[in-house]
């Protein structure tokens, strides 16, 4: 007649199977959403941990040997798993046919040990041995990984399997035929709450260093697109003043000769709002006389067409590295526009320092400023973009003047 099972060995036993579940759960999941066959390795490993848990289960209630050959079973195949799944995490494993001859000596051995030699000594300490030997290389494994690549979820599995794997080693020492189940219990549902926590603290820094990634790309991306049009804006300003300027002005010259000053006036016209165009596109100024002097010359040009009186304010500096100057007077360029078309402003302000190697852009208004419920658009959307690509950032803001106060600062490097 069997004895009494213990209950509270049994309920221990089945909330460490119901973790372990959660555990396989999670590699799962992993593997169905991130396609890395290591997870389900990992998963198909922790079932059979889960395997092993009911065979002892089992054999604490029957007593009876086919449970302890369950349990070597699992313990033997299971810890397989775990070392197939951490060559999958270090690098690609192509599956040979020995692997499969593995898995039957492994339950070869746990049929010999129980059925045969009637030993659970040698059983119980072979199984552990295997589970010890994996779950220290598991280890292993993420202390490597943690040597290339530092970050939290892998020091937590480093640590969580080194130390299971010599915990491992005290089965057949304190826990021989299911003795001391909830010493066992209570530090094994420790090791799968760190393991469970390390993974998703694992996979959400990868995620975050793909995200960092794909976002510097992005940031290379915008950058190589802003120079190139800056270049485009270039050759085209340069082929409007020197080509269509040019032919412009010698009909004008042909037709003030002939004496007909309609068309003259009206091929003039033309040219301004050729030299216009171009000085939009790309002002000369900013490349034959710096970012000073294009600014005076932006700054009159706007006072003219708007009749918006803007005071300007500038520390004089005579060289300007190109990226930053750029940026700046872009910036300068679209925050007037805005005070033109948005504000409502009669007087507007700009001014330009340099302080330790940073210049600082402020453009402000006594117009209406921001509403609050505005929409970013696509100028100052740009000019983030541009100062960005700069390295330096952009403040949009009130103003005390009681309109709206653009700040822009850019490093300007060593120059």
């Amino acid at each position: 007649m069997n004895p009494q099972p213990p209950v509270l060995d049994l309920s221990a036993l089945g909330f460490q199977a119901l973790a372990t579940l959660a555990l396989a759960a999670v590699h799962f999941g992993l593997w169905r959403q991130r396609g890395e066959r290591f997870h389900a390795t990992w998963a198909a490993a922790w079932l059979l941990y889960v395997g092993r848990l009911a065979a002892i289960s089992a054999y604490l209630v029957h007593r009876e040997e086919v449970w302890l050959f369950a349990h070597q079973a699992c313990a033997m195949v299971g810890g397989l798993l775990l070392l197939l799944a951490a060559m999958q995490f270090s690098g690609p494993v192509r599956w040979r046919p020995h692997f499969w001859l593995l898995g039957v000596l492994a339950v070869g051995w746990a049929a010999f040990s129980v059925f045969v030699i009637h030993d659970m000594a040698v059983a119980g300490t072979s199984g552990a041995i295997v589970l010890s030997g994996v779950t220290l290389w598991t280890g292993g494994v993420f202390w490597r990984h943690l040597r290339r690549r530092p970050s939290t979820g892998a020091r937590v599995l480093a640590w969580s399997f080194t130390l299971w794997g010599l915990h491992h080693l005290d089965y057949p020492l304190l826990r021989a035929l299911g003795q001391g189940v909830l010493y066992g219990v209570f530090i094994d549902v420790g090791f799968i709450v760190l393991v469970a926590m390390g993974t998703l603290a694992y996979v959400l820094g990868e995620e975050r260093a793909k995200v960092e990634q794909r976002s510097q790309q992005l940031e290379q991306l915008t950058q190589l697109l802003l120079r190139a049009q800056e270049e485009e804006r270039r050759r085209i300003a340069r082929e409007l003043h020197d080509e269509a300027g040019q032919a412009l002005t010698a009909v004008k010259i042909e037709l003030d000769l002939e004496g007909r000053k309609e068309a003259s006036a009206l091929v003039a016209r033309v040219l301004d709002q050729v030299r216009n165009v171009s000085n939009l596109l790309r002002p000369q100024a900013l490349d034959d006389l710096g970012l000073t002097a294009a600014l005076r010359a932006l700054i009159e040009d706007f006072g003219s067409r708007t009749r918006i009186d803007v005071a300007f304010e500038v520390d004089d500096r005579e060289k300007w590295p190109s990226e930053p100057a750029v940026a700046l007077y872009r910036v300068a360029q679209e925050a007037l526009t805005n005070v033109a078309r948005h504000s409502g402003a009669q007087r507007a302000w700009v001014e330009l320092h340099v302080r330790e190697g940073v210049a600082r852009l402020v453009v402000e208004d006594d117009g209406t400023g921001l509403r609050s419920d505005h929409a970013p658009h696509l100028g100052l959307l740009g000019m983030k973009e541009r100062v960005g690509s700069a390295g330096g950032d952009l403040v949009l803001g009130p103003s005390p003047r009681g309109g709206l106060r653009v700040e822009a600062r850019v490093p300007l490097g060593s120059a």
